[in-house]
């Protein structure tokens, strides 16, 4: 009963204002990948040095803007990166599973057609080796935190294109020996959102 209420109520609330309560959007781009080299085995062949390849990336996200310049964004990602060897062309797909979190500032109110905006945030990234699979939990699940930016472009009152550029930082996955320092995974993509 008292969700219905709310949603009632947020229904009302849109229906006798114009602004923008929030949006869904899709977006697809690249994942570029800095500080890339993963850590390394050894065995009797030598030292094997591992690294993560750029990749494609698909997000969908949840934007409520609660505030004429604040916002809250959640979101899933999808980037089919490449895990390959130091010094050769051999690689195999590894699949990256993320779920975020971003507090957004417009540098524009609520209403203007063109809205630049800062983000920053937490999420999670789960790494699936080539092989395995992220249902049987096979993955290497990090947390870290996220920053970046981006511009909404109203095209009309239902639609919005969109661009996203963010830098995703984390710890390193597999716990290969030799590792140090922070992954960075750099979003660079472009999509499309419908208010609501």
């Amino acid at each position: 009963m008292r969700l219905g209420s709310v949603v009632l109520l947020l229904c009302a609330c849109g229906a006798t204002s114009s602004a923008q309560v929030g949006e869904v959007s899709l977006s697809f781009g690249d994942s570029i990948f800095k500080d890339n080299i993963l850590g390394s085995t050894a065995d009797l062949s030598g030292l094997t040095q591992f690294k993560v390849g750029d990749g494609f990336r698909i997000t969908a996200r949840l934007t409520l803007n609660t505030k004429r310049f604040i916002g809250h964004e959640f979101g899933y990602s999808y980037s089919r990166s490449k895990l390959a060897l130091v010094g050769s062309s051999d690689n195999a797909s590894m699949p990256i599973h993320q779920g975020f979190y971003d507090f957004l500032v417009y540098a524009t109110p609520e209403g203007f057609r063109i809205r630049p905006f800062a983000a920053g945030g937490a999420q999670f990234s789960t790494f699936v080796p080539p092989g395995a699979s992220v249902t049987y939990g096979t993955g290497t699940t990090k947390y870290g935190g996220n920053f970046g930016g981006g511009v909404k472009v109203k095209v009309s009152s239902l639609f919005a294109k969109r661009l996203d550029f963010r830098d995703y930082v984390t710890t390193k996955p597999f716990d290969l020996a030799g590792k140090s320092g922070a992954l960075h995974q750099i979003e660079a993509s472009a999509g499309l959102g419908l208010y609501f």
